[in-house]
């Protein structure tokens, strides 16, 4: 080990705290205005399906640009990219804590994703580049801890920000912290001297980021203006053919956006389909829990956000121990277990009703962030163990990718599910809350859970497949030796 080396092993536990910081506010801003939508619809004067903007359109951008900061972070270096990423993210903030016009506040969201996309393409790789092997699992499952902590801590954090001030302090929040990690990184990150003499995949890129941005924007747009209009027939038409000719050209290119070969590891696949439907389920029941809270049950902003605290008090103290358990008894194990209790609540959580007591709420909760704990660290350390040395800057931002692709769809699926359970239920379109009928949102807030545990459940299926193949290979392998 060589003196710059010696001297980044010392500080790998401030770079990781750092990584962690900018990792939780890129995260927390993608659910943290969920609670607020109801208060910033009131006040910019704009409908809650214009409001929703809010959310999709920085999830949407996200998803669209990861993958590029990911290969530029190969290219050019990662500390760079990182640090870019938290100058644009910290300036995006600024920008809407100072707006009262919704257009400039979505434009706003989209220069604060494109700087979220940028720490989170390249956080992984930091990490797996500073700590050595021996500690490498556990640092990437406390990563993997903070990504889901930050998702689940945004609604109660926002609750309480929403009624002690107004809702740009959701944004502003951010300002102070982002000065810090940015002087963070300029004290204590590895230099990245290292830039390599090749070329980013210009093309792949636009084909990619069309498909995503057209795909998910018609997805989003369609709940308020409908699916059948020729506009959002030809977004999903022409997202369809962009993400066809996109695979065509990663196939021919020799130095590709996307490494397709990545996904020829079965293990690795698995783990990222399995990452994917529990984000779906996860952010379907964020979007949905604060209207249940204050719609149904009548409870204040503050009030709700204190109810859902109770999800990242769970899910701060279950993760790390499961990353911890999982260098003892395996990953895979854990996985199935962390899913099926997962299941199990969101299952729980689809039979309340409009007088079911908040207690029996919180326990169905509780059983669901078990749940969610005890898949999430261990799925990562999976992940990021399946690919070899040079391919972990791809597999981070694949496995980030896919992170917000889940969100995205869970949002979007579970307001699409829950207005078009409620439009058959009281027999004509919605695209809101009916005030006065809250057996109508019960209605369609039952399918969407028993949806996200349906889809849950099939993820408990493929584990256990996953789980049984390493155990075969293991015997296997025994026999061998």
């Amino acid at each position: 080990m060589n003196n710059i080396e010696n001297e980044v092993y010392k500080k790998r536990w401030i770079i990781l705290f750092t990584v962690l910081s900018a990792t939780f506010m890129a995260t927390l801003d993608g659910s943290i205005v969920n609670v607020a939508l109801p208060n910033m619809s009131d006040k910019l004067n704009v409908s809650m399906a214009a409001i929703e903007w809010v959310v999709t359109s920085f999830l949407i951008t996200i998803a669209a640009t990861i993958l590029i900061f990911g290969r530029l972070g190969d290219i050019k270096g990662k500390t760079k990219v990182f640090r870019f990423g938290v100058v644009l993210f910290t300036l995006g903030s600024l920008l809407c804590g100072f707006t009262n016009s919704l257009p400039v506040l979505v434009a706003a969201r989209v220069i604060q994703a494109i700087g979220a996309a940028a720490t989170m393409a390249t956080n992984q790789g930091i990490i797996t580049q500073v700590f050595p092997p021996t500690e490498r699992g556990r640092a990437l499952g406390i990563l993997g801890t903070f990504v889901a902590l930050g998702a689940m801590a945004g609604p109660p954090l926002g609750g309480m920000i929403v009624s002690a001030v107004s809702w740009k302090y959701i944004f502003l929040i951010n300002v102070p912290i982002g000065i810090v990690v940015f002087i963070l990184t300029i004290k204590v990150f590895p230099k990245s001297n290292t830039v390599l003499n090749e070329k980013l995949d210009v093309k792949g890129s636009c084909l990619f980021t069309v498909s995503t941005v057209l795909l998910f924007g018609a997805l989003v747009q369609g709940q308020s203006t409908g699916y059948d209009s020729p506009i959002m027939i030809s977004a999903f038409v022409i997202a369809f053919i962009s993400f066809i000719i996109f695979i065509a050209v990663e196939r021919k290119m020799e130095l590709p956006l996307l490494q397709l070969k990545i996904f020829n590891n079965s293990l690795f696949s698995i783990s990222i389909i399995c990452a994917f439907i529990s984000f779906i389920a996860i952010s379907a029941s964020n979007i949905i829990l604060p209207f249940y809270f204050q719609d149904v049950l009548k409870l204040s902003p503050a009030a709700t956000g204190l109810f859902m605290m109770v999800s990242p008090i769970v899910l701060a103290v279950v993760a790390p121990f499961s990353g911890y358990l999982s260098d003892k008894i395996g990953s895979e194990i854990l996985t199935v277990i962390g899913l099926s209790f997962t299941s199990l609540g969101l299952l729980l959580i689809s039979t309340l009703n409009v007088k079911s007591p908040v207690v029996m709420l919180m326990v169905y909760i509780v059983i669901m962030t078990i749940g969610n704990g005890m898949f999430q660290s261990p799925n990562n350390s999976l992940i990021m163990s399946t690919v070899p040395k040079d391919k972990l800057g791809i597999a981070g931002s694949v496995n980030a990718l896919i992170r917000n692709l889940g969100m995205v769809v869970g949002t979007s699926l579970a307001t699409l599910l829950l207005y078009n359970r409620m439009s058959h239920k009281i027999g004509y379109r919605v695209v809101d809350y009916i005030k006065g009928r809250e057996d109508v949102f019960i209605y369609g807030m039952r399918y969407v859970y028993l949806s996200a545990a349906v889809m849950c459940l099939i993820g408990v299926a493929i584990t256990a497949f996953r789980l049984y193949n390493s155990k075969k290979a293991g015997k296997e392998s025994a026999i061998l030796n």
